[in-house]
């Protein structure tokens, strides 16, 4: 029986529709695939990341004081993110990949290498809203480990906020296995 063309509902509608069947979840990670990175995924990224960032920065932004945020994002976060994804996308030593499902970029991870540390670094991440909690990022983030080992490295590393948008990030980061270096860094307008 032919149910007519496939629409794409995206990542929240269909794991919406099936969200107590595991076999479903399962289906769709198995469905999406990570592949590098070319220029033609940079709209999606940009798109997708500053989406997923929303939260992020309105966290940062209520727990940094009003003039050190300012300076930090003097237009507005939005700018200095898209010119960060656009710069690391475009960089020499970032290696870059991205999450596909249905033809459509669901998240990006890209990698520095520090070969003299033997340290691999997830520089940047980031999963579409819609499609967040199904496991893509923690496959995107196994994905970047196994390949960061096969390049040499020894150790691996990322970095995120300790700020309540950050919260979802360090769950993942924790399941993956690494563990936290306390630091704390504050800020002060001059």
């Amino acid at each position: 029986m032919n149910d007519g063309p496939r629409i794409d509902k995206g990542c929240a509608n269909v794991l919406q529709e099936h969200a107590d069947d595991v076999n479903a979840r399962r289906l769709f990670l198995i469905t999406m695939h990570i592949q590098p990175y070319n220029t033609s995924h940079l709209d999606a990224v940009i798109r997708l990341s500053l989406r997923a960032w929303v939260p992020v920065f309105d966290s940062m932004q209520s727990i940094i004081a009003p003039d050190v945020y300012r300076e930090f994002y003097p237009d507005d976060w939005r700018v200095s993110q898209k010119q960060a994804v656009e710069e690391v996308c475009a960089a020499e030593d970032a290696h870059v990949w991205v999450a596909i499902e249905d033809a459509a970029t669901v998240g990006f991870v890209a990698v520095k290498l520090h070969p003299a540390s033997k340290m691999g670094e997830i520089y940047m991440i980031a999963v579409d809203p819609d499609c967040q909690q199904h496991g893509i990022g923690a496959a995107l983030i196994d994905f970047a480990l196994d390949w960061m080992k096969d390049a040499g490295m020894s150790i691996a590393m990322v970095e995120t906020g300790g700020d309540p948008g950050h919260a979802p990030a360090r769950r993942t980061y924790e399941k993956a296995g690494f563990g936290l270096l306390p630091i704390a860094r504050y800020f002060k307008k001059l």
